[in-house]
């Protein structure tokens, strides 16, 4: 007989965790079991990355929800495995060999992946994988390309801002380029290893994957789910870096109490703010007593939302609910007191 489950109580979690997502796992997986250990009532990840993928993935939860967006727009560096001479049905290591050409592979030399790389830098255009979650009238691609059906898709265009390629030994029959690549968004990095195959005339299909940066997150600042299992609650919360940090790149605006309130009420405030398209809006928060490490009783600077300012008006976009701004600071208190 089965012992009954424990049932989670779950509650508010505000923040972003920096997940080092394992080989194998979906990040939809990654993102559940990260959200049940810590408890979580709300969260979301910024982009999916391949099961066949590791690396950065960060996951935001509660109030950091309303800005993933920013992240889903950033640029990502990777760090990819090709494989030369294979040509595979998915375009990476998940999928049947459909072509070899083994001789030519071994031909290859550094001077050639010299010559080919200029054709991938900068902008450039790419024509999505089948095997891809990108939707055609409401359903992701992979579900045509598993059931047999070749879709036609329009090439994107995408920017590869960095690329280094240096070939390597695989094997006596095969070898294979290391790329770390700092991209656009929307780039496919499967898709530039097949493409950067046909231009050396030999095939190739993505047999690695790991992305190192995001955003302005990179590998080193992320934890692994094998090390969040091993750590307490109180220490799992430690890990999570408050909303803000999606927002390092935006001009910033200081309310008061009064202007502060009428902003949240989604009300557009005057000021003499030079013109600004992504503005971080802080103010006392509502109701707040005893700022996280003030020590004056008074109230810290909370971040209220986002907005922009035009010909000085503060014009509101996404907005943190009072209930929000006092639960953040709250676990920023706790937080605080833990470490």
């Amino acid at each position: 007989m089965n012992a009954p489950r424990t049932r989670v109580v779950r509650h508010p979690v505000h923040g972003v965790l920096l997940l080092d997502k394992p080989l194998g796992w979906s990040s939809n997986d990654a993102l559940q079991k990260a959200k049940w250990l810590l408890r979580a009532e709300k969260a979301g990840h910024t982009g999916t990355l391949d099961p066949l993928a590791t690396g950065v993935l960060p996951l935001c939860f509660g109030a950091a929800t309303k800005f993933s967006q920013l992240q889903l727009d950033a640029d990502k560096t990777y760090e990819a495995t090709v494989r030369l001479g294979q040509k595979t049905s998915t375009g990476d290591a998940e999928g049947d060999v459909i072509e070899e050409r083994a001789d030519a592979a071994s031909a290859v030399t550094q001077r050639d992946v010299d010559r080919v790389r200029p054709q991938f830098t900068g902008p450039i255009l790419q024509v999505p994988p089948m095997h891809s979650a990108l939707k055609k009238d409401g359903k992701p691609l992979y579900e045509y390309a598993r059931a047999g059906v070749e879709v036609a898709r329009e090439p994107r265009a995408v920017t590869i801002y960095e690329l280094n390629m240096a070939l390597a030994l695989v094997d006596s029959a095969y070898s294979a380029i290391m790329l770390i690549v700092k991209c656009s968004k929307g780039t496919y990095i499967r898709t530039l290893g097949e493409d950067v195959g046909e231009a050396l005339g030999c095939g190739a299909h993505l047999s690695a994957l790991r992305r190192t940066g995001t955003g302005g997150f990179n590998a080193a600042q992320c934890v692994t789910l094998e090390a969040l299992e091993a750590m307490t609650d109180e220490e799992r919360l430690t890990c999570l870096l408050p909303v803000e940090c999606l927002l390092a790149n935006h001009a910033l605006v200081t309310l008061d109490a009064d202007n502060a309130g009428r902003f949240l009420s989604g009300l557009r405030r005057r000021g003499d703010w030079p013109d600004a398209d992504a503005v971080a809006v802080y103010g006392p928060a509502p109701g707040a007593v005893g700022g996280v490490g003030d020590g004056t009783g008074e109230s810290a600077r909370a971040l209220l939302g986002t907005g922009h300012v035009k010909s000085g008006e503060l014009i509101p976009g996404r907005l943190l609910s009072p209930l929000e701004i006092e639960q953040s600071q709250q676990q920023q208190r706790e937080q605080i007191s833990t470490i």
